[in-house]
């Protein structure tokens, strides 16, 4: 179980984490775009090679970010550009978790199996921040 920092940009994420990398050396370890992604998800040609996850190592912490493409919502604004991501130990642990964290809030994603094999979810909290749950 681990609780890291997701980071959202508007198109600059490769640069940005480039930027991070440049500062603290070492490889990312992953990275991947939407052109990545299965087409049945619709994603726009242009917007296809923005970022869909980046992570980073910093210090034993992974740092992770995407862009957010304009199917997904707004674009994003200093404030509403983090999320808290919580990696799981198991599927019941997410869903109580996720129904506890969420009670109040609002679900942005429900919880469900995802074409990178996790299970996953995400919402806004009452008190307006956000959580990404993922159980790999």
């Amino acid at each position: 179980m681990a609780l890291n920092v997701y980071l959202h940009f508007n198109g600059n994420c490769r640069e940005a984490f480039e930027f991070y990398r440049s500062a603290f050396g070492g490889d990312f370890d992953s990275f991947s775009t939407f052109g990545d992604m299965p087409d049945e998800v619709g994603m726009a040609e242009e917007e296809k090679d923005g970022v869909l996850h980046v992570s980073y190592d910093i210090g034993g912490t992974a740092l992770m970010g995407s862009d957010v493409p304009s199917a997904f919502g707004p674009p994003v604004e200093p404030g509403n550009n983090f999320s808290i991501s919580y990696q799981a130990g198991s599927r019941e642990q997410t869903e109580s978790l996720f129904r506890r964290i969420s009670e109040g809030g609002r679900v942005t994603m429900p919880l469900g199996d995802t074409f990178w094999g996790a299970y996953f979810g995400a919402c806004t909290d009452k008190y307006g921040i956000n959580w990404m749950f993922n159980y790999q």
